[in-house]
């Protein structure tokens, strides 16, 4: 039985990064997130056990607290607490990073902190829980709780909310009667936010892109030139003389900010420019501090524009960035092309409530608190023609989910139709599995993920607004969810 969605198509921002399709057929209720903190909250659901407050400082040297910010950014907050305690920023761990324009609550763990000595912070309240004998680590977020108000939407809100939660209970699968507002389980195709890849400028997937091609040549040029139309006219002065020093081809710089996937876009450095990092160093204002370190290790070297295109010297450069923005090339390349097999995989009208033959399917988290749709990816099956009405049962009670790969060096890929769109999109990106064995924090073995983001779903509309209040597990968005409803822009979201 094909499955009954209505496609329609995404905005061109989010066409992007491989987000092409929403599948609520409803009108948009508009409006914008954030138009205060507090009409974004944000609270961990939490998977990690602390002693009490009087346990062995010894055995137990880390204090866990529970923090609630407003308008806080995580790393930021980080720094500051960890100033204020006089200890080192490596002193202070958490598991999943929030939005700053929000009210969110988390944990944290300070090592060697007595809570007597805990600091007062303007827009922060801290709560000490206990004791651990082990930091946070991201693998202790299950997943996060959202309270979030739409504000300024359209007059009609209320019946184009509950017309986009019947569209979402469908996709889920659900074919209960119930009230679609407050007794709904929704699905959506579990995409990969814009944040992942920028909102204003998305590029991280486009180097990770390169750097996976094993050009780190193009992936410098792609970061720290590339100038992008929403930028400021200093920082897009600056990226265009970058690519001057590249020799970039002026028909492609004329494009904008490129977008991967493209051949002329790949080869876009000739290799023909200036080489005057010197200059560029001039032109880059301090704002763009990793650009600007990347430039920093072309000019020490003296580097040649025309140098092979996977010379040290251009790894050299791109290290020049922290080890997690490393990582978050890499993962934004891997995002981007799941993004992409999920719209395939809707342009050709597969199910994600439940397998066809070749899919892999992953197992639920057993351990994930109630009610959260949680799945485990170490547990993973691959389904054959004779396995597919059983494993179909299994999705349907939210015990199995389809998966499609976040492809690395031990990517499996999938049979069938699932997985020649995998293969298709892959070769459309000019990589493929083996790719990802690469240098230092670039290196990536790859794993799979849900299609399917299914959460229980409860709207209301006290104050004339609609307010969303659902769960998630960690590493999937709320404003995939919400884009749903509100059929906006990502910069709305």
């Amino acid at each position: 039985m094909a499955p009954e969605y209505t496609l329609r198509e995404a905005h061109p921002t989010e066409r992007a990064v491989g987000i092409e399709h929403y599948v609520s057929g409803a009108e948009g209720i508009g409006g914008r997130l954030r138009a205060s903190p507090e009409d974004f909250r944000v609270r961990e659901v939490e998977a990690f056990d602390a002693e009490p407050l009087d346990a062995d400082v010894g055995s137990y040297p880390e204090l866990v607290v529970r923090v609630t910010l407003r308008d806080w950014d995580t790393n930021d907050f980080a720094r500051r607490v960890s100033d204020a305690l006089g200890i080192s920023r490596e002193r202070v761990s958490w598991a999943g990073t929030k939005d700053k324009r929000a009210v969110t609550t988390q944990l944290f763990t300070l090592r060697g902190v007595d809570h007597g000595d805990l600091p007062e912070i303007r827009g922060a309240e801290i709560e000490p829980l206990g004791r651990a004998g082990r930091r946070l680590s991201f693998g202790d977020l299950a997943g996060n709780a959202f309270d979030i108000r739409v504000a300024d939407t359209v007059d009609e809100a209320p019946e184009r909310v509950a017309d986009a939660a019947r569209d979402l209970r469908a996709f889920a699968g659900d074919d209960s009667d119930g009230d679609p507002l407050t007794d709904a389980t929704v699905g959506v195709p579990n995409y990969f936010g814009q944040q992942r890849f920028g909102s204003r400028r998305p590029v991280t997937h486009v180097v990770g892109l390169a750097v996976a091609r094993n050009d780190p040549r193009e992936a410098v040029r792609l970061y720290a030139g590339n100038p992008a139309e929403t930028e400021p006219d200093d920082t897009r002065a600056a990226r265009d003389r970058v690519d001057a020093a590249f020799g970039v081809d002026a028909a492609v710089a004329e494009g904008g900010v490129a977008t991967g996937g493209d051949d002329a876009e790949r080869s876009a450095a000739d290799g023909s420019g200036d080489g005057d990092w010197s200059g560029c160093l001039d032109a880059i204002p301090g704002k763009l501090r990793f650009e600007r370190s990347m430039v920093h290790r072309l000019a020490d070297r003296d580097v040649d524009p025309a140098a092979p295109p996977d010379h040290d010297d251009w790894w050299h450069a791109l290290e020049a960035v922290p080890s997690n923005l490393q990582r978050l090339f890499v993962n934004a390349a891997q995002s981007f092309c799941f993004n992409r097999i999920v719209s395939e995989r809707l342009r050709r009208g597969l199910p994600f409530d439940r397998p066809v033959a070749g899919d892999v399917v992953c197992f639920a988290d057993d351990d994930a608190p109630d009610g959260l749709y949680a799945p485990d990816t170490d547990r993973l099956q691959r389904v054959d023609a004779d396995r597919v009405s059983v494993v179909s049962r299994h999705c349907e009670r939210g015990r199995a989910f389809v998966t499609a790969p976040l492809v690395g060096t031990e990517t499996e890929l999938g049979d069938g139709e699932p997985g020649e769109i995998e293969r298709e999109v892959l070769a459309d990106a000019g990589i493929e599995p083996s790719d990802f064995a690469l240098p230092g924090e670039f290196d990536s073995k790859g794993t799979r993920r849900a299609l399917l983001l299914r959460t229980d779903l409860d709207a209301s509309f006290a104050g004339g607004d609609p307010r969303f209040e659902f769960a998630l597990p960690s590493g999937s968005y709320a404003t995939v969810l919400l884009r749903e409803f509100t059929k906006s822009g990502p910069l709305d979201l």
